[in-house]
C-alpha cells in the first residue's frame, strides 16, 4: 500500500470514525468535530490557527477560525463526546480490563488572559507550587500487562470555576460515565490519589473493583477488630512469593525480582466487607508497597501476581498522557472561555482513540495502523510504544496527501475519486 493509498484509507476511517458521535450531536456540529479532529492530528497542535491552516479552506484562514471558535463553545460538548467515545470504546473492556485513572495537570504559566488560572503540581517539588495552569483526569483501559491502550476520557477542570465541588466529584464524574457504558466491568486502577475515604466509599457503594495504592497513615481493620496502620499491617505480611518485573527507565530495560504477599483486611467504615492487603517489597526499598483490593479471589500466586502487574499496569496511563501532550502540543492551547477549554480535552481524548484504539481494532485497520507508522520518517525503528509513531504518520499522510472531505463530501478531486475506484474493485 503506497502513501496515497494509505492517506486515502485514513481520511475514510475518519469519515467512519465520525459515526461513533452521530446519535449524540446534530450534523453541523458532528461536521465541526470532524475538522477539529482532522485539523489536530494534521497540525498536531491545539491552536485554533494551526488547525485552521492544516484544513486549507479557500476562505481567509481568520474566517475559518473564527468559525472553529464559534463552534468550539457549544455547551455540553465535551459529555456528548465523552459519552461517544466510552460507547464505542465498551467492547474492549472485559470483566478483567484494567481501567487506569490518573489525574493530571495542564501548565499555562504565560497565559494571564486565560479563564480560572490556578495554581497545579510542580513536578520538580513534589507538590503543588506556583505553575499556573488546569487540573485534568486521565482514564485509559488496557488488558493486564498489555502495552494497547485505549484512551477513554480526558475531563478538564479548574478549581476556581464557578460549581467547583473537589478533585473527588471529577473523578467520580470520569469513574461513572465510563462504568454505565461498560456495566461496571474492568477492574478501576488508582495511585495515592486514590486513598480517602469519599473514594472507597464511591467503589464500594457503586459495586466497582479496584486496586488503590495506599498510603502509610491508612487505618485498616485486621483480621481481628482491631485498628491499625497500613504499614504496621504491611510490616507483618509474609511475602510467600517472588516474580520478576521488567519495565523500561531512561532507555534502559531493567529486570527486578519483588517479593509479594496478602492478607484480609476491612475498611473501618465498612467493617462487614472483606477486602485484601497485597503487599509488594521492591529490592532496595525500606518501605512495602500497599495495594487494597476488592478482589476476592487474591488468595493464590496467580491472583496475587494478577493485581500486582495490574497495578504496574496503570503505567500505561502516564506513557499515554506523555504521548498526547507530546503528539499533540497539548499545552500549547490558547482559548479564553472556559468551555472551549473543555471542549478541546474532549477532542484531543476523541483523537488520541482514533489513533491509538479505532485503527487497531480490527485486522484489516491494524495492518493500515502499520504501515502509517512506517511512513512517520523516523531515523529509528518504530518504539515499543509505536502511537508516537502513528500520530507522527498521520500528520505527513493528512497534509501531503488530500484536503479533509467530511460527510457528505465524499471526493476533493480527481485523485480521490480514482483512489475509491481502487478500493471498489479490491
Amino acid at each position: 500500500m503506497n502513501d496515497s493509498k494509505t492517506a486515502f484509507k485514513s481520511r475514510e476511517q475518519l469519515v467512519k470514525f465520525l459515526g461513533i458521535f452521530s446519535p449524540h450531536i446534530s450534523k453541523p456540529t458532528e461536521k465541526f468535530v470532524g475538522e477539529m479532529l482532522f485539523g489536530i492530528q494534521a497540525s498536531q497542535d491545539t491552536l485554533l490557527s494551526e488547525i485552521g491552516r492544516s484544513l486549507r479552506e479557500d476562505i481567509k484562514l481568520k474566517k475559518t477560525e473564527e468559525r472553529l471558535c464559534r463552534h468550539l463553545a457549544k455547551a455540553g460538548l465535551d459529555e456528548k463526546l465523552h459519552l461517544g467515545i466510552v460507547e464505542d470504546a465498551k467492547r474492549f473492556i472485559g470483566e478483567r480490563t484494567i481501567i487506569s485513572i490518573d489525574p493530571t495537570d495542564i501548565q499555562k504559566d504565560y497565559a494571564e488572559k486565560m479563564p480560572y488560572l490556578d495554581k497545579v503540581w510542580d513536578g520538580s517539588k513534589g507538590r503543588v507550587g506556583d505553575n499556573l495552569g488546569y487540573w485534568c483526569c486521565m482514564a485509559v483501559a488496557c488488558e493486564n500487562g498489555c502495552r494497547r491502550i485505549v484512551p477513554l476520557h480526558l475531563r478538564l477542570w479548574s478549581v476556581k470555576a464557578p460549581g467547583y465541588v473537589s478533585e473527588g466529584d471529577e473523578v467520580q464524574q470520569v469513574i461513572m460515565q465510563v462504568a454505565l457504558a461498560t456495566n461496571k466491568r474492568g477492574i478501576y486502577v488508582y495511585d495515592r490519589g486514590g486513598d480517602g475515604d469519599v473514594m472507597f466509599a464511591f467503589f464500594l457503594e457503586n459495586a466497582l473493583d479496584f486496586i488503590v495504592r495506599l498510603v502509610g497513615d491508612r487505618h485498616l481493620v485486621d483480621w481481628g477488630t482491631r485498628k491499625v496502620l497500613a504499614r504496621d499491617l504491611a510490616a507483618q505480611c509474609v511475602l510467600k512469593y517472588e516474580d520478576s518485573v521488567h519495565f523500561k527507565s531512561h532507555n534502559k530495560v531493567h529486570n527486578v525480582r519483588v517479593q509479594y504477599g496478602s492478607m484480609p483486611v476491612r475498611l473501618p467504615d465498612y467493617p462487614d466487607r472483606e477486602l485484601r492487603l497485597v503487599v509488594v517489597k521492591w529490592p532496595k526499598s525500606e518501605g512495602r508497597m500497599m495495594l487494597l483490593t476488592t478482589l476476592e479471589a487474591v488468595r493464590t500466586r496467580e491472583s496475587l501476581w494478577e493485581v500486582v502487574q495490574g497495578y504496574l499496569t496503570r503505567w500505561r496511563v502516564e506513557d499515554t498522557l506523555r504521548y498526547i501532550k507530546t503528539s499533540y502540543n497539548v499545552e500549547h492551547v490558547r482559548v479564553l472561555d472556559y468551555q472551549r477549554l473543555k471542549n478541546m480535552a474532549a477532542l484531543i481524548a476523541a483523537v488520541a482513540y482514533f489513533a491509538a484504539a479505532w485503527l487497531g481494532r480490527q485486522l484489516k485497520l491494524g495492518v493500515l495502523a502499520e504501515h502509517i507508522a512506517k511512513v512517520s520518517k523516523r531515523m529509528f525503528d518504530v518504539p515499543e510504544f509505536f502511537y508516537y509513531a502513528i500520530a507522527d504518520g498521520l500528520k505527513w499522510l493528512f497534509v501531503s496527501h488530500g484536503k479533509w472531505r467530511g460527510p457528505g463530501e465524499r471526493f476533493d478531486g480527481k485523485g480521490d475519486l480514482q483512489m475509491e475506484l481502487e478500493f471498489a474493485d479490491g
